[in-house]
Protein backbone atom coordinates (compact mmCIF):
# COMPACT_ATOMS: atom_id res chain seq x y z
CA UNK A 1 0.00 0.00 0.00
CA UNK A 2 1.41 3.35 -0.97
CA UNK A 3 0.97 6.17 1.57
CA UNK A 4 2.14 8.95 -0.77
CA UNK A 5 -1.35 9.66 -2.22
CA UNK A 6 -2.68 10.28 1.30
CA UNK A 7 0.24 12.56 2.16
CA UNK A 8 -0.25 14.46 -1.12
CA UNK A 9 -3.96 14.81 -0.35
CA UNK A 10 -3.12 16.47 2.97
CA UNK A 11 -0.63 18.76 1.26
CA UNK A 12 -3.31 19.76 -1.27
CA UNK A 13 -5.77 20.49 1.54
CA UNK A 14 -3.23 22.68 3.34
CA UNK A 15 -2.39 24.49 0.09
CA UNK A 16 -6.08 25.12 -0.59
CA UNK A 17 -6.50 26.54 2.91
CA UNK A 18 -3.46 28.74 2.37
CA UNK A 19 -4.80 30.05 -0.97
CA UNK A 20 -7.51 31.89 0.88
CA UNK A 21 -4.92 33.80 2.91
CA UNK A 22 -1.99 36.15 2.34
CA UNK A 23 1.26 35.07 0.68
CA UNK A 24 3.12 34.57 3.97
CA UNK A 25 0.34 32.27 5.27
CA UNK A 26 0.36 30.33 1.99
CA UNK A 27 4.14 29.84 2.29
CA UNK A 28 3.77 28.74 5.91
CA UNK A 29 1.08 26.21 4.93
CA UNK A 30 3.40 24.75 2.29
CA UNK A 31 6.31 24.46 4.74
CA UNK A 32 3.98 22.94 7.31
CA UNK A 33 2.79 20.28 4.85
CA UNK A 34 6.38 19.02 4.47
CA UNK A 35 7.04 19.24 8.22
CA UNK A 36 4.06 17.04 9.16
CA UNK A 37 4.80 14.32 6.61
CA UNK A 38 6.68 11.97 9.00
CA UNK A 39 3.97 12.34 11.65
CA UNK A 40 1.26 11.75 9.07
CA UNK A 41 2.95 8.57 7.81
CA UNK A 42 3.27 7.27 11.37
CA UNK A 43 -0.38 8.10 12.08
CA UNK A 44 -1.49 6.27 8.95
CA UNK A 45 0.56 3.22 9.98
CA UNK A 46 -1.08 3.27 13.43
CA UNK A 47 -4.52 3.46 11.76
CA UNK A 48 -3.64 0.46 9.59
CA UNK A 49 -2.42 -1.50 12.63
CA UNK A 50 -5.65 -0.72 14.49
CA UNK A 51 -7.68 -1.81 11.47
CA UNK A 52 -5.69 -5.06 11.26
CA UNK A 53 -6.35 -5.72 14.96
CA UNK A 54 -10.09 -5.16 14.50
CA UNK A 55 -10.18 -7.48 11.47
CA UNK A 56 -8.21 -10.14 13.38
CA UNK A 57 -10.72 -9.96 16.24
CA UNK A 58 -13.57 -10.66 13.81
CA UNK A 59 -11.92 -13.58 12.01
CA UNK A 60 -11.71 -17.01 13.60
CA UNK A 61 -8.22 -18.47 13.36
CA UNK A 62 -6.87 -15.75 11.03
CA UNK A 63 -4.39 -13.08 12.06
CA UNK A 64 -3.98 -9.87 10.05
CA UNK A 65 -0.67 -8.05 10.43
CA UNK A 66 0.81 -4.87 9.01
CA UNK A 67 4.35 -5.33 7.71
CA UNK A 68 6.71 -2.73 6.28
CA UNK A 69 8.68 -3.55 3.15
CA UNK A 70 10.86 -0.77 1.84
CA UNK A 71 8.84 1.82 3.76
CA UNK A 72 5.57 0.57 2.24
CA UNK A 73 3.01 -1.08 4.52
CA UNK A 74 1.47 -4.42 3.53
CA UNK A 75 -1.53 -6.12 5.13
CA UNK A 76 -0.84 -9.86 5.50
CA UNK A 77 -3.38 -12.48 6.61
CA UNK A 78 -2.10 -15.72 8.10
CA UNK A 79 -3.28 -18.54 10.31
CA UNK A 80 -3.27 -17.47 13.92
CA UNK A 81 -0.64 -19.23 16.01
CA UNK A 82 -1.81 -19.87 19.54
CA UNK A 83 0.76 -19.55 22.32
CA UNK A 84 1.78 -22.84 23.93
CA UNK A 85 -0.20 -23.69 27.03
CA UNK A 86 1.65 -23.45 30.28
CA UNK A 87 1.87 -26.74 32.20
CA UNK A 88 0.26 -25.34 35.32
CA UNK A 89 -0.69 -21.89 36.43
CA UNK A 90 1.07 -20.69 39.58
CA UNK A 91 -0.71 -21.14 42.86
CA UNK A 92 -2.49 -18.06 44.20
CA UNK A 93 -0.67 -16.24 47.01
CA UNK A 94 -1.54 -17.30 50.51
CA UNK A 95 -4.05 -15.00 52.19
CA UNK A 96 -2.78 -12.82 55.05
CA UNK A 97 -3.22 -14.08 58.57
CA UNK A 98 -6.37 -12.78 60.26
CA UNK A 99 -6.02 -10.58 63.33
CA UNK A 100 -5.86 -12.24 66.72
CA UNK A 101 -9.36 -13.24 67.86
CA UNK A 102 -10.74 -11.60 71.00
CA UNK A 103 -11.14 -13.63 74.17
CA UNK A 104 -14.11 -16.00 74.12
CA UNK A 105 -15.77 -14.25 77.06
CA UNK A 106 -15.13 -10.78 75.67
CA UNK A 107 -17.76 -9.06 73.55
CA UNK A 108 -17.26 -6.58 70.78
CA UNK A 109 -17.71 -2.85 71.29
CA UNK A 110 -18.12 -0.04 68.84
CA UNK A 111 -15.90 3.02 69.30
CA UNK A 112 -16.15 6.28 67.43
CA UNK A 113 -12.65 7.52 66.68
CA UNK A 114 -11.83 10.94 65.26
CA UNK A 115 -8.41 11.21 63.68
CA UNK A 116 -6.74 13.77 61.39
CA UNK A 117 -7.19 13.04 57.69
CA UNK A 118 -3.42 12.66 57.13
CA UNK A 119 -3.24 10.00 59.85
CA UNK A 120 -6.29 8.22 58.39
CA UNK A 121 -4.59 8.03 55.00
CA UNK A 122 -1.43 6.58 56.59
CA UNK A 123 -3.49 3.99 58.51
CA UNK A 124 -5.31 2.96 55.31
CA UNK A 125 -1.99 2.60 53.46
CA UNK A 126 -0.45 0.53 56.27
CA UNK A 127 -3.51 -1.74 56.45
CA UNK A 128 -3.57 -2.22 52.69
CA UNK A 129 0.15 -3.02 52.65
CA UNK A 130 -0.48 -5.81 55.15
CA UNK A 131 -3.67 -7.03 53.44
CA UNK A 132 -5.89 -6.11 56.39
CA UNK A 133 -8.99 -4.01 56.84
CA UNK A 134 -8.52 -0.72 58.64
CA UNK A 135 -10.49 -2.07 61.61
CA UNK A 136 -8.38 -5.25 61.84
CA UNK A 137 -5.17 -3.22 61.55
CA UNK A 138 -6.27 -0.81 64.31
CA UNK A 139 -7.31 -3.68 66.62
CA UNK A 140 -3.94 -5.34 66.11
CA UNK A 141 -2.01 -2.08 66.66
CA UNK A 142 -3.88 -1.32 69.89
CA UNK A 143 -3.49 -4.92 71.10
CA UNK A 144 0.25 -4.83 70.43
CA UNK A 145 0.58 -1.63 72.41
CA UNK A 146 -1.45 -2.89 75.38
CA UNK A 147 -0.25 -6.51 75.68
CA UNK A 148 2.74 -6.83 78.03
CA UNK A 149 5.72 -7.88 75.92
CA UNK A 150 9.44 -7.24 76.39
CA UNK A 151 9.23 -4.29 73.98
CA UNK A 152 6.41 -2.40 75.68
CA UNK A 153 6.99 -2.90 79.41
CA UNK A 154 7.25 0.26 81.54
CA UNK A 155 10.47 2.15 80.89
CA UNK A 156 11.30 0.33 77.67
CA UNK A 157 11.62 1.80 74.21
CA UNK A 158 8.67 0.94 71.94
CA UNK A 159 9.22 0.51 68.24
CA UNK A 160 6.75 -1.23 65.94
CA UNK A 161 8.30 -0.54 62.57
CA UNK A 162 8.42 2.96 61.14
CA UNK A 163 4.91 3.87 62.19
CA UNK A 164 4.86 4.22 66.00
CA UNK A 165 7.69 4.86 68.44
CA UNK A 166 8.09 6.43 71.87
CA UNK A 167 8.51 5.79 75.57
CA UNK A 168 6.03 3.88 77.71
CA UNK A 169 5.64 4.18 81.50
Amino acid sequence: MELTPYVESLRGSLAAAGDAAADDVRAAAERLSYAVEPSLRLTLLEALADAAAEITAQLDGISVDVRLRGGRPEMVASEAVLPPESPASPAPPTPPEPPMPPDADAGTSRVSLRIPERLKVRIEEAAAAEGLSVNAWLVRAVTQMLEPTPTNRPGSRVSTGRRISGWVR
